[in-house]
């Protein structure tokens, strides 16, 4: 057994709020309390240090992190207002000095992030013309903040053939299908510069102070390849990384769907996360009751419903009965409607204890 004292800090912890020492056995926290109660500790722990009035906190858990999004992000243009992005100008100037930066042998597409025309003075996203001129011709993707939506440049438009897509607009706009398909195309990288990004994004996480992420992957978001390889780089704590807990979000109809999938991804936590329902408000996507105040006239103006109370009856039946959890990501009232339906139905099924479903996600911008 070895033993380690931390005194003369501050302990962040509900047990005592005025804690000041703390001492670890064998890697497991025995005992918070007070530095004089720590002088009769010392002399039995094999080491003592001084914090010096430093802090000393729980580490952080993320339950819901998308970690090749945040790897690929970490490379990418950040049009956050954080980044001094403020208007529709700044991510154009933003978009062309990457551009210009880049080295005219890659093609690859530029990726942007965390843009908010709400924010902006022209209240408007980029058009995909203004993304051609400022990028020269290079492919160029441009997640929203809330990444249900984006805007795309011709270049990257018509290799992933957008147009087909439900969801695509002229002006380079691109939500539902045509979104999916658009993150598919942004994403082929070369498979050493994948493996390469995502530890960079998962140690950026643990810098932070977070030591726990919820994966929460999906068919737009990774391949299963990917969470199996996010899963294998985590499993040794001595990596490193932080500890990751997986789920992947596709839907299941059968029991048998459910287990196939468990088969080819081991170790998954559970099947759900982003499995959405709809999608999000600042995207118009999140499905209401009644339309957007804000939104053209059209069959979305009250946003998309993806999944129905019959489908999120049976993936909830399908899950339980391969022996895990579900999940969805569900934003609008209507959807909301859709998801307690399906939950009744499956609580009929299945009895309500056995057919819970943890991390539901709402929020104003997803």
């Amino acid at each position: 057994m070895t033993s380690t004292l931390y005194r003369h800090g501050v302990i962040h912890s509900p047990a005592d709020p005025f804690a000041e020492a703390l001492l670890v056995e064998d890697g497991t926290i025995v005992w918070i309390g007070a530095d004089d109660t720590a002088d009769g500790l010392a002399p039995r722990a094999d080491e003592v240090v001084d914090l010096d009035g430093a802090l000393v906190a729980p580490g952080f858990v993320d339950a819901h992190v998308h970690v090749l999004e945040t790897a690929l992000a970490l490379e990418g243009i950040d049009l956050t207002a954080a980044a001094g992005v403020r208007s529709l100008a700044d991510a154009l100037e933003a978009v062309h000095a990457a551009a210009h930066a880049r080295d005219a042998a890659d093609q690859s597409p530029l990726l942007g992030y965390g843009w908010d025309e709400q924010d902006w003075p022209e209240r408007r996203a980029p058009s995909r013309e203004e993304l051609d001129r400022a990028a020269g011709g290079l492919p160029v993707y441009l997640a929203r903040v809330d990444v249900h939506s984006a805007v795309v440049s011709s270049s990257l438009a018509q290799a992933a053939g957008l147009a087909a897509f439900p969801g695509w607009s002229s002006d380079g706009r691109v939500e539902r299908d045509a979104h999916h398909a658009a993150r598919d195309a942004a994403r082929q990288i070369d498979p050493s510069r994948r493996t390469q990004a995502v530890p960079t994004g998962a140690a950026a996480r643990r810098l932070a102070g977070v030591v726990s992420v919820h994966e929460q992957s999906a068919p737009s978001i990774d391949t299963r390849d990917g969470l199996v390889e996010l899963l294998s780089m985590t499993a040794d704590p001595a990596g490193g990384l932080p500890h990751l807990v997986g789920y992947r979000g596709e839907l299941c109809v059968t029991v048998d769907d459910a287990r196939e999938l468990l088969a080819a991804i081991p170790g998954l936590t559970g099947i759900g996360g982003d499995l959405n329902v709809d999608g999000s408000i600042g995207s118009r996507t999140a499905a209401l009751r009644a339309p957007y105040a804000d939104a053209p006239a059209g069959p979305a103006a009250d946003g998309v419903l993806y999944l129905g109370a019959e489908q999120i009856a049976n993936h909830v039946t399908a899950v339980t009965r391969a022996g895990v959890h579900g999940g969805f990501h569900v934003i609008g009232d209507r959807a909301m409607d859709e998801l307690l339906i399906g939950l009744g139905a499956a609580a009929d099924v299945e009895g309500s204890r056995r057919s819970r479903v943890p991390g539901t996600g709402s929020s104003t911008r997803r």
